[in-house]
C-alpha cells in the first residue's frame, strides 16, 4: 500500500463528504479537539489509544490519521511496536495483519 497516496485519496473523499454535512463535521471537530487535549493523559497517549482502536476496527484511514499524529508527536518506532504488540494481543490474527500495515505507515510517515 502506498500510504501517502491512500491518505491523499481518503482526505479528498472526506473533504467531499464534509461539504455535504458541515454541521456534523463542525461537531466532530469540536469533539476531537476536546478528546485530544492534554490532561491526565497526554495527546500522544491518546493517539496510541486511538491507533489501537483503529487497528481493532480495521479502519485503514484511521490508522493513517493516527499514525501521522504519532509521528508528529515524536513517537519512536519502539513505542509504536510495543503499542502494536498490545493491539495484536488484544485483537488476534486480524489485528496482527493490521498492525503490520500500521508499522508500514509509521515507516512511510517517518521519512
Amino acid at each position: 500500500m502506498d500510504w501517502n497516496r491512500f491518505m491523499a485519496e481518503a482526505e479528498a473523499d472526506i473533504d467531499s463528504f464534509s461539504k455535504e454535512v458541515p454541521e456534523t463535521v463542525k461537531g466532530f471537530g469540536v469533539m476531537g479537539k476536546a478528546a485530544k487535549a492534554n490532561g491526565a493523559l497526554s495527546e500522544k497517549t491518546k493517539e496510541f489509544m486511538a491507533l489501537g482502536i483503529a487497528i481493532a476496527t480495521r479502519c485503514e484511514s484511521c490508522i493513517g490519521f493516527h499514525m501521522r499524529s504519532l509521528v508528529r508527536l515524536g513517537a519512536t518506532r519502539e513505542e509504536v511496536c510495543e503499542a502494536l504488540a498490545m493491539a495484536t494481543y488484544m485483537g488476534g490474527g486480524p489485528s496482527y495483519a493490521y498492525s503490520a500495515k500500521a508499522l508500514k505507515a509509521f515507516d512511510t510517515f517517518s521519512q
